[in-house]
């Protein structure tokens, strides 16, 4: 096994293919995001207050921005800054919360995802290649399952945390504590739009941003020979 360009942990081999695969329904991950989505859909109409509006708005921010993005994205899966730890365990929390994955989860989507989109050639899956509603099911409800994978190797420092390896066996669980504090403050209206509401939307725009992303539009980077270019959203063809 050798590292591929692009990640320290994906190891590959004459073997691995990142096209020959099949994409398959991911029950926990669907029944997930479907429920969130079904209730924010159902009841947020009817629960909507401006305190619950302005509750989203700051929780979506906190935990896509300073979780999410420099947690989970800057500091756990690129190390592209020093913090001390408590700082990054406290942001890659805050990241767990936007509702896509644990830890490890995320940094093995977003690993498998570059390793693909840099090969050669990889699965539609990889590339979001396919039209708008079956993108939607496959990335938000699906899982590819290759027949050759890759090897996921995660580094000790992450795989010997304590902390990480609760949050990743928990991390749907994470909402709990924060839904009964909702519910207790402002009730079944600051539940739904501060859980599910904001769960559901982040989940979803967040496959928005990576579906039109990756089709069309303005380059600044162009990769040449690889599956999968990146693209301005909104910037001329």
């Amino acid at each position: 096994m050798k590292l591929q360009p692009g990640s320290e942990r994906i190891l590959a081999d004459s073997s691995t293919d990142p096209l020959d695969g099949q994409v398959r329904w991911a029950p926990a991950k669907s029944l997930w995001l479907g429920t969130m989505t079904a209730v924010a859909i159902m009841f947020g109409p009817m629960t909507f207050s401006w305190s619950a509006f302005a509750l989203f708005i700051v929780t979506s921010a906190i935990t896509l921005c300073f979780g999410h993005s420099v947690g989970m994205h800057r500091r756990l899966i690129h190390a592209s800054f020093d913090c001390p730890l408590w700082l990054e365990r406290l942001c890659v929390y805050l990241g767990t919360l936007v509702g896509m994955a644990g830890p490890y989860g995320m940094v093995r989507l977003h690993d498998f995802r570059d390793w693909a989109q840099r090969q050669a050639a990889c699965h539609d899956y990889s590339c979001h290649r396919a039209g708008f509603w079956r993108d939607a099911w496959w990335q938000l409800h699906c899982t590819l399952v290759l027949k050759h994978p890759p090897v996921f190797r995660l580094e000790p420092r992450l795989a010997n945390d304590r902390f990480y390896v609760l949050v990743e066996r928990t991390w749907m669980w994470q909402q709990l504590p924060w839904a009964l504090l909702f519910l207790a403050i402002g009730s079944w209206s600051w539940l739904v739009w501060g859980i599910c509401v904001r769960v559901a939307v982040c989940v979803t725009g967040h496959w928005l941003i990576g579906h039109y992303s990756h089709r069309k539009g303005g380059q600044t980077w162009i990769i040449e020979g690889v599956a999968a270019q990146g693209y301005n959203v909104g910037s001329p063809g």
